[in-house]
């Protein structure tokens, strides 16, 4: 028939027997722009992506750095302030993000303000506000303990001088600096949630209680292990607050295993033994992914 061409499948593509010439596949001119326009993310890729993965593995392949930090007992000190930091630090800013979001999804205009006000520690720079925190919680004449004495008259503990009063310390700027974007994330999932299930709920005679518990925890519930699992990760890779906050007072005792890499790779200058450190946050990171995953799991099956 005139004007329909002579078509014939060969390969993944057909092709048109008259001009020999693939029907639907691309031209070599788009196949050289389309390389064209992927070259570069993949060279920044490989470059600030790749490689130094890679070289960091490289630096931390020799089994005798683990031996040695595994022999020192200040490690597993640290192990530990690493795991305290992630597992109440997270957890403790998933419930305080859950409640809070319930509360700024008020339609009062006071709240709207209250609300970005909220966001300002978020919207600030880590390291003056990790500052900050340090200089309010120095010594007997810090801010908050001058502020407890003038006002109050109470003496309150030299918050550096005790391990557990700096890491909660440490907790606690970090918190202060990440609720607000936990507070957005649960904000936008609770306004994701029909308000049908809502009004539902009215009509059985669900209150507050009820309605949180039996239609907005269950539907966020994977959210917030999802939400929970990703502050955990972002923590134990977190070096600045214990760096800048506590300073790893006293006597490097509330470190965390980021601060302690960073201290072994530039303070100390051993790179393969920062590296190591770094590496070993597996030990916390693994079996929490894992746990956490394996919830969500159970709960998309149950589902």
């Amino acid at each position: 028939m005139t004007g329909v061409r002579d078509i014939a499948a060969v390969g993944p593509f057909a092709r048109d027997r008259r001009t020999g010439r693939r029907v639907g596949a691309p031209y070599a001119s788009e196949l050289v722009w389309a390389v064209a326009f992927i070259l570069p993310y993949a060279a920044v890729f490989a470059g600030f992506g790749l490689y130094p993965i890679a070289y960091g593995l490289w630096i931390g392949k020799d089994p005798a750095l683990y031996a040695e930090l595994f022999a020192n007992a200040h490690f597993f000190e640290v192990a530990l302030n690493t795991a305290i930091f992630a597992g109440f630090g997270a957890n403790a800013m998933m419930v305080l993000a859950l409640l809070l979001s319930g509360f700024f999804m008020q339609r009062r205009r006071w709240i709207k303000a209250l609300l970005v006000l909220c966001l300002l520690p978020w919207a600030l720079p880590a390291i003056p506000a990790y500052v900050s925190f340090h200089w309010m919680l120095l010594g007997e004449y810090g801010l908050l303990n001058s502020l407890a004495r003038e006002l109050f008259g109470l003496q309150w503990p030299v918050w550096f001088n005790e391990r557990w009063t700096a890491l909660a310390a440490d907790i606690v700027a970090y918190m202060w600096k990440w609720l607000p974007f936990w507070i957005l994330i649960f904000l936008a999932g609770r306004m994701a949630i029909p308000p049908d299930l809502y009004e539902a709920a009215d009509i059985d005679g669900a209150d507050g209680p009820r309605r949180f518990f039996h239609v907005t925890l269950p539907l966020l519930a994977n959210l917030y292990l999802i939400c929970t699992a990703l502050c955990a990760i972002w923590i134990v890779g977190d070096f600045s607050a214990a760096k800048l906050v506590s300073v790893g007072s006293p006597g490097m005792s509330s470190e965390v295993l980021a601060s302690l890499s960073v201290r072994y790779a530039f303070v100390s200058s051993r790179p393969g033994l920062g590296v190591a450190a770094a590496l070993s946050t597996l030990l916390v990171l693994v079996p929490l992914v894992v746990l956490l995953m394996r919830r969500i799991e159970a709960r998309r099956l149950q589902l």
